[in-house]
């Protein structure tokens, strides 16, 4: 065992070196080349689709057991490899984030100071399920001027194989150095644990994935962490919502796709309108197979919604299932979202600038949403082409992470001779 541990420790180390060497020169590479490997990338995504649709059927017959919002976000189709490919197009569309003045001032003395944007450097991405995330991940990063090391999933890896491949085409293709994106050499479990001891070797590890992978990486990990929330997303419905705009958004927001992190996972209806349209929107969702947990006050109102436990508005659900609860105004509906939240993205219903204002300023979470679906938190729908993830806790960028969100800064002081007194 300890052999295999220490051969898998080699891999991981050959592979960080080759990363920071392939760093150090993408951190100087100018933007055309950065744009061209990831349109190469794109081109070679489309043109080796039945390839990367033939390894991803593999993947989802070699995992008969996942739940079915589980196997919606392994599951690859011909639309999602598109997605990909215009992602890609659509990052190279965005503006050079390296080198940018984020702030610039002058001090007394005369000397000029500048804050620049600059790549992170190396950076660890371990992620569950999504085989799209290997191709997100990679232009963010490529885009951003910083090496990635990708970890997926076992079940995704032959759909991370392929995609890959498409995205060395693209790097050989423009001139840049292949070890700028790699992906882990081996499914083994141990390998996302010489990452996570990786000082020295990784600047930054970003996890995406169930509450159990993020909590071991924030637990055991000696590399600085940009955290990924879990969707606990709420939807309020307040007393001055549009009836016919509440039925939409909720639909969308809880059933587009039950899977992904930005689906409403509660529903909190104000205590004025619920006697009326809540068993509209039960009815509603009903019809599209969602299953309900439901607090005593929307059970009076809808007598046959099984009853939610303690736990159940603590869960993010990732299924069919939405949890509901009945709230008295604004501030009940954030001390509810503050008491249960994951501060990932909450959503207000209404016509009511004013009780908008008042929700949006109380929230502490990652993404506030007024009159829309919390599945547009993504970094496309955002502008971002991608992203890596929502980021969330106090200490760094907060919400879906793009290209600036990859970026730290430095200073340059240009003087005319200035000496300190």
């Amino acid at each position: 065992m300890n052999a295999i541990a220490d051969e898998i420790a080699r891999l991981f180390e050959t592979a960080a070196r080759a990363a920071r060497a392939a760093a150090e020169q993408l951190a100087r590479a100018p933007r055309p080349a950065k744009d061209a490997a990831l349109r190469a990338a794109a081109a070679a995504l489309r043109a080796r689709s039945a390839l990367i649709l033939e390894a991803n059927g593999v993947d989802l017959a070699g995992a008969p057991g996942l739940s079915a919002a589980y196997r919606d976000r392994l599951t690859l189709t011909p639309a999602r490899v598109e997605a990909m490919a215009r992602g890609l197009e659509e990052v190279a569309e965005l503006p050079d984030p390296v080198g940018r003045t984020l702030a610039e001032w002058s001090r007394p003395n005369g000397l000029r100071i500048r804050r620049i944007a600059q790549p992170i450097g190396v950076i660890g991405m371990i992620f569950e399920s999504r085989p799209n995330v290997t191709a997100d991940a990679a232009a963010l990063c490529l885009k951003s001027g910083n090496a990635v090391i990708l970890r997926g999933g076992s079940e995704s890896l032959r759909s991370a194989a392929a995609i890959h491949a498409c995205l060395a085409e693209g790097l050989r293709a423009a001139g840049l150095p292949e070890a700028a994106v790699q992906v882990a050499p081996t499914a083994d479990r141990a390998f996302v644990g010489a990452m996570l001891r990786g000082a020295g070797l990784l600047d930054l590890i970003i996890p995406r994935g169930g509450k159990g992978l993020v909590t071991r990486v924030m637990e055991e990990a000696r590399v600085p962490v940009l955290a990924h929330a879990e969707g606990l997303c709420h939807t309020y419905i307040h007393a001055a919502a549009d009836p016919a705009m509440a039925r939409g958004i909720l639909a969308n927001a809880k059933m587009r796709r039950t899977g992904i992190c930005g689906a409403t996972e509660t529903l909190l209806v104000d205590a004025a309108i619920a006697p009326a349209l809540l068993p509209v929107l039960v009815t509603d969702l009903r019809a599209l197979g969602c299953d309900f947990r439901a607090d005593a006050r929307a059970r009076d109102i809808c007598p046959d919604l099984p009853a939610a436990s303690p736990e159940d508005f603590s869960t993010e659900w990732l299924d069919a299932r939405l949890s509901v609860a009945v709230v008295d105004g604004v501030q009940a509906a954030l001390a509810h979202i503050r008491r249960h939240g994951s501060e990932h993205t909450e959503a207000i219903v209404t016509e009511d600038a004013s009780a908008a204002e008042e929700f949006l300023a109380g929230l502490a979470s990652a993404v506030g949403m007024w009159n829309a679906s919390t599945q547009f938190c993504d970094g496309g729908e955002f502008g971002f082409g991608a992203e890596i993830g929502i980021a969330t806790g106090r200490l760094h960028a907060r919400g879906p992470v793009g290209l600036e969100q990859l970026c730290t800064y430095r200073y340059l002081v240009l003087g005319t001779g200035q000496t300190r007194p």
